[in-house]
């Protein structure tokens, strides 16, 4: 039994796709399936039921790809205490943020943590919630950023700022000719989100629940999109309007396109933070990632 082998079940066991999970796994679909095999009759027992369509782990299977992820966060500790006898500040730091936070983010703060730690590499990625959550127990990821609330066993959270939500809406828009908006202006509009799965979909409608009191009917209603960006641009083509965290509401369109409005009367906004496992050892490339991203802050 290796580590290697409990990491394939673990991530088959998340893909339930054998192909899939060779691919996260960098390693051919023949390879992996072989590893599988080879734990099962180790063990002597079935870990996975496999169909044409579907591999999904046996009672006892997921019992035991629970342990394997136990073991596997215990080794990614191992190698997390290993380092800290090494520079800190001289080993890669892998930094993942949510969809809505990172393309507004990471340009700010890069170049400031490029001059506080140049020997540091940095590797960065963007990702649902629940997936950075995943990454960042298996070891993937060093520091996450998130909007709050985050809980997860063993890992710290800690304030960066709070971010207030705006309207974006065209300029000709009747709505552009107040100074501010009030979620109740939102009602009968055709106020569109993000998709399923994106915490700041469900912020805003936290914020503001009369947005989604339309008809079923109403097909203007539902419509969606994969990115903040993708919003924008359909605010601009005039479908619709959004509602924006403020860094995303920079806009490129010119003045007479694209407007935004604050909400007036609602304290609509997001606490972002950053959350790493307490036991990662590198309090400093902790330090200068927060130091680097409050820079990047004050210059906008």
């Amino acid at each position: 039994m290796t580590l290697t082998e409990l990491r394939y079940i673990v991530t088959l066991s998340q893909e339930e796709h054998f192909g899939r999970a060779a691919d996260r796994c960098n390693v051919s679909q023949p390879t992996l399936s072989v590893a599988v095999k080879k734990l099962e009759d180790e063990l002597d027992i079935a870990l996975f039921e496999r169909s044409k369509t579907r591999v999904s782990p046996t009672p006892m299977g997921e019992q035991i790809v629970a342990q394997a992820q136990r073991v596997l966060e215990q080794a990614s500790a191992i190698k997390d205490i290993a380092i800290i006898g090494k520079d800190q500040l001289g080993s890669p730091l892998k930094v993942g943020a949510i969809f809505t936070i990172g393309p507004y983010l990471f340009p700010k703060f890069i170049p400031h943590l490029q001059g506080l730690a140049p020997n540091m590499p940095l590797y960065v990625e963007e990702g649902y919630t629940a997936t950075l959550r995943q990454r960042l127990r298996k070891g993937d990821l060093d520091v996450i950023i998130v909007a709050l609330p985050f809980t997860e066993a063993d890992v710290v959270t800690q304030k960066l700022y709070e971010e207030p939500f705006v309207v974006s809406l065209p300029a000709k828009h009747p709505l552009a000719a107040q100074e501010s908006i009030s979620s109740a202006d939102l009602a009968n509009e055709n106020v569109m989100l993000l998709g399923p799965g994106h915490c700041f979909r469900d912020q805003i409608i936290e914020a503001c629940p009369n947005i989604q009191a339309k008809p079923s009917d109403d097909v203007t209603a539902t419509a969606e999109g994969s990115s903040l960006e993708t919003l924008r641009h359909m605010v601009a083509s005039g479908i619709g309007i959004t509602v924006l965290p403020e860094s995303a509401a920079i806009s490129r369109y010119e003045e007479d396109a694209l407007v935004t409005r604050p909400l007036a009367d609602t304290n609509a906004s997001r606490t972002v933070a950053l959350a790493w496992r307490a036991s990662f050892p590198r309090h400093k490339a902790i330090d200068v990632l927060r130091e680097a991203i409050f820079k990047g802050q004050k210059a906008t």
